[in-house]
């Protein structure tokens, strides 16, 4: 076995208050090394390297070997050591934040499953350690750290996703993906093509995903979504009908006033006026 050793950052410089890394490190234990009982203060999870240990956590005992992640949550009674013979090495990184508990919430880890063997293992020990190799006292630095604490935890949400098929769930999934995708991009020259894609589906399976659940195909929903856009910038902005049409991703103006004047009854530039009739009618 090599030396043991102990290398750890603390972070002094925190500006994000979504999620803030409070410390990260690399640990090769003395045999029988065991920090606690204790608590702590925010998130803290551990990627066994190499080697064997136990992590006790609301009285009940978990072996781990390399490959395994644990979690302890902020204010737990927690206790974690070496094992005597083959103590681990392993990886760190404590964090907290206004969404940590919805992020952690996503993970492969429950009450009574704090522990979870890793499928990819190698992806996951890059990310953590990537961490630790951004650490730094500057700004910057905490950027790098937070965004590769954001990719940890996205591969270990990958983790969570089981093979087995729930097609209502996954159903309404495509859709709310697709409606995201739609929102973020409306803007640019985006076709129904392009969303299937995003999404992870096929052109015609979209489009039954949406009639199922929305009762609206993909194209009639991105039109009006497009054209409310337009509606909310032809009241609060004073842009120009062609600036509109280009903002709401239609970058002809005369297609988009024919498909305006379609979905509202009014072209654009009469809009306005109607809209406030409508407004003041008792």
């Amino acid at each position: 076995m090599s030396a043991t050793y102990k290398e750890s950052f603390k972070q002094s410089n925190i500006e994000n208050v979504e999620l803030s890394i409070y410390n990260c490190g690399l640990q090769s234990c003395d045999a029988g090394y065991t920090w606690g009982p204790g608590v702590r203060d925010h998130y803290l999870i551990h990627y066994v390297v190499s080697g064997k240990g136990t992590y006790t956590v609301k009285n009940t005992v978990y072996h781990l070997q390399a490959g395994d992640v644990f979690l302890a949550k902020p204010s737990e009674l927690i206790t974690y050591s070496a094992d005597k013979d083959d103590p681990w090495e392993y990886y760190w990184v404590g964090f907290n934040g206004s969404c940590a508990n919805k992020l952690v919430g996503r993970l492969p880890f429950a009450e009574s499953a704090p522990v979870h063997h890793c499928k990819n293992a190698e992806k996951i020990k890059e990310a953590l350690y990537s961490i630790f190799l951004s650490r730094g006292p500057e700004v910057r630095n905490e950027v790098l750290m937070v965004g590769y604490l954001y990719i940890f935890i996205a591969e270990l949400m990958k983790e969570g996703i089981t093979t087995e098929s729930h097609p209502a769930t996954s159903s309404s999934q495509y859709v709310l993906n697709a409606i995201k995708y739609v929102q973020f991009n409306y803007s640019h020259d985006i076709s129904i093509d392009d969303i299937a894609k995003a999404v992870g589906v096929s052109r015609s399976h979209l489009y039954r995903v949406f009639m199922s659940n929305v009762n609206q195909s993909p194209i009639d929903y991105l039109t009006s979504y497009r054209i409310n856009e337009a509606c909310s910038l032809l009241k609060k902005s004073q842009l120009s009908i062609a600036e509109i049409a280009v903002s709401v991703g239609f970058f002809d103006q005369f297609y988009f006033s024919r498909v305006f004047k379609k979905s509202k009854g009014v072209p654009p530039s009469k809009y306005i006026g109607s809209a406030a009739d409508v407004g003041t009618e008792k």
